[in-house]
């Protein structure tokens, strides 16, 4: 039995989450061991902290699932950089798991559509279809992984 186009969409997604997509560890894996301190710590010049890109992939996550039911393009709901709000454990675990909550609102956008859809244009955007854009949200979550990544060594000193 095949899979589907839908089904082979999805595991993209899920791998880059908590899979093992083959560029490196998950974004659930990169995060599991980060603290509140080190997510809220800015790096020097105008780069986002860790807490900044989990809300701003949230967003985006949301947005496209959102998208993939609407089929209606508009920015974010709460925004292209969410703020922080506060900066504590409970809120940081939270943060991550609104994250997650996001990644599973998405896969079930995407269990529902009719996969006729997945070659429609999203109204009002760009001119990115709904398989576009599902594949552009796993690229820009790799990206983001990969700078937390990045970040993780620098604030444990090992940049």
């Amino acid at each position: 039995m095949s899979i589907s186009e839908v089904d082979r969409l999805i595991v993209e997604l899920e791998r880059g989450h908590s899979g093992e997509p083959w560029h490196g560890p998950s974004r659930r894996a990169v995060l599991a061991d980060v603290t509140a301190e080190e997510a809220m710590r800015k790096p020097p010049g105008d780069a986002h902290s860790i807490w900044e890109l989990v809300l701003h992939m949230r967003a985006w996550t949301r947005e496209v699932a959102r998208r993939a039911r609407d089929l209606q393009w508009r920015v974010p709901e709460e925004g292209d950089w969410p703020a922080v709000g506060e900066t504590n454990a409970m809120a940081w675990r939270a943060a991550v798991a609104s994250l997650d909550a996001a990644h599973q609102e998405l896969r079930v956008a995407l269990r529902v559509l009719d996969p006729g859809r997945l070659d429609t244009t999203i109204q009002g955007g760009e001119g990115d279809t709904v398989r576009q854009m599902v594949h552009g949200i796993a690229q820009h979550d790799a990206y983001h992984t990969g700078q937390i990544m990045v970040l993780k060594k620098i604030h444990r000193g090992g940049a």
